[in-house]
């Protein structure tokens, strides 16, 4: 027998013993009975004095649970019909683990190294300020996701979809702990692995991934696909490609946009990446001087609407680090990770306000581009603002509240370094009126939010594509171009590793519906 139910616990009893005694409690049964417990979801309560665990759970009575590991079944497929998949972010390589099991053969190819290759060119981004625009923490095996987090929240109603994704996560070596709690990570630390075992799937079974292999043109004849070209010397023929290039590849925009393939411009979001101490979060949100041993460093998500247009965080990495993001030598872009133990002392997240289309009405000879041109005008800027190098302009956050330059900068786990700049130098007056906003607003949510011990770093600029390449909502098809699949979040239709892993499957999925 099996049953289903919902109990609090305390922090201190957060583990499947402590867990099976309060069921057999609340069933009012012998503890005996009870041989499997297992954890539908959980999630912490902070919103009282005392911060608490809300579980669901299922109980397995007087009989063993049934096997439930999660295993994909891949068909051989060395000699099937090939499909060109344009990225090995999370996007390409589900779209990449969906075509195995459906019976296509992959051709992955990424302009990056693969996971192991790539950390030489993260070293001198950090260490150097040496920017590899080819191999960096946006590009190379994995996508943005591999070294920047692993953070695995999304807001898809597909909620079939989001479990398949955590399942097949988990059947290459992520945590089962994924599979239960509300907002689950797996954490930079541990991600690379799970990538690579992803990878020798496809290839163990008859697929291709080749690093080193940047996309130079798409080849196309009577509004047909008919393969790509590569490092500009040689081409792979295919009639279908999905292009999960991610959106900092901005070189493939401005390669449609030659092409003369429809392009649109889609709102997005800038702002900065503030960094607080973890203890200053930990004691906000818990409502606690101090944590303790048995709760995680704490989060927050927060969004507001100002009367011109909303304010949100975004990507908030507790016990983390601030990322050096740029794809090229003469910008700053900054992201946040934090490692599967969230212990360093830091807790950052962006806080971004929208970029709407007639805020960038300078740029409106670029067409469908201007936004891009806009993101590109301000990461210029800052890396001029911090010395033409890796250091990022940097204000306390009171004294950007209050408009006046930071005097000094305290600590930062930002490893390049950071320069005390003023955020409206850098940054166009409606983004500053409305972070200012925001902060104020978010103040009101979090007391202690605001204050001087914390800093703000600038850009945070890639939440989003600023492109969409318009795609057939029934076909997945680009609108003019049939046989090319734009694809999760450089096509603008997908925002983090879950969304971007579902869109590269039903990819696929409409790959084999298309060709019936």
């Amino acid at each position: 027998m099996q049953k289903e139910i919902e109990i609090t616990i305390p922090p201190h009893k957060n583990d499947v013993e402590s867990m099976k005694r309060i069921a057999a409690s609340t069933l009012k049964i012998n503890i005996d009975r009870i041989k499997t417990v297992r954890i539908v979801k959980r999630s912490i309560d902070a919103r009282n004095t005392k911060p608490f665990y809300r579980v669901k759970l299922m109980i397995f009575i007087d009989e063993q649970a049934p096997k439930s590991d999660f295993e994909p079944k891949f068909k051989d497929v060395t000699d099937a019909k090939q499909v060109i998949i344009v990225g090995a972010g999370p996007a390409g390589l589900f779209a990449g683990i969906r075509a195995l099991e459906l019976g296509l053969k992959p051709i992955i190819v990424d302009r990056g190294k693969d996971v192991k290759n790539r950390r030489r060119d993260l070293a001198a981004i950090n260490k150097e300020e040496i920017v590899n625009p080819e191999s960096n923490y946006c590009f190379g095996e994995g996508g943005a996701g591999t070294y920047s987090d692993g953070k695995l929240y999304t807001r898809s109603k597909k909620r079939g979809d989001v479990k398949n994704v955590l399942e097949t996560l988990v059947a290459f070596g992520a945590d089962t702990t994924i599979l239960a709690d509300a907002h689950p990570h797996i954490g930079t630390n541990k991600l690379p692995q799970i990538i690579v075992e992803m990878r020798e799937a496809i290839v163990k079974n008859g697929g291709e991934v080749h690093f080193d292999t940047k996309m130079t043109d798409l080849l196309i004849k009577d509004g047909k696909i008919e393969g790509i070209e590569i490092n500009v010397e040689r081409k792979i023929m295919a009639e279908n490609v999905i292009l999960a290039t991610g959106h900092s590849a901005r070189d493939i925009y401005y390669l449609l946009d030659r092409k003369k393939i429809a392009l649109e411009f889609k709102p997005f979001a800038m702002g900065v990446r503030v960094e607080h101490p973890q203890t200053m979060i930990d004691s906000i949100q818990y409502n606690t001087p101090e944590r303790g041993e048995f709760l995680p460093p704490s989060s927050y998500s927060l969004v507001c609407n100002t009367k011109e247009r909303g304010v949100f965080s975004f990507c908030m990495c507790p016990g983390g680090i601030i990322a050096p993001c740029a794809t090229n030598q003469e910008e700053v872009v900054t992201n946040g990770w934090s490692p599967s133990k969230r212990n360093n002392p830091f807790a950052n997240s962006g806080i971004v306000t929208e970029v709407k289309e007639q805020d960038v009405s300078d740029y409106a000879h670029a067409g469908a581009l201007k936004g891009l041109k806009f993101q590109e005008k301000v990461e210029r800027k800052c890396w001029e603002a911090g010395g033409k190098t890796q250091h990022i302009p940097a204000q306390r956050l009171l004294d950007f509240m209050q408009d006046r330059k930071s005097v000094d900068l305290p600590e930062t786990s930002y490893i390049p370094g950071i320069t005390s700049v003023e955020m409206k130098d850098v940054f166009p007056d409606f983004i500053v009126r409305n972070l200012r906003k925001g902060f104020i607003e978010f103040e009101k949510r979090m007391k202690g939010f605001l204050t001087n011990d914390a800093v703000i770093h600038a850009p945070e600029s890639r939440t989003s594509s600023p492109v969409r390449i318009p795609r057939n909502k029934e076909t997945f098809e680009h609108i003019e171009i049939k046989g090319l699949y734009p694809c999760a979040e450089g096509a603008g239709y997908a925002g983090g590793i879950v969304s971007a892993a579902i869109d590269g499957q039903k990819c696929v999925e409409k790959i084999i519906e298309n060709n019936q």
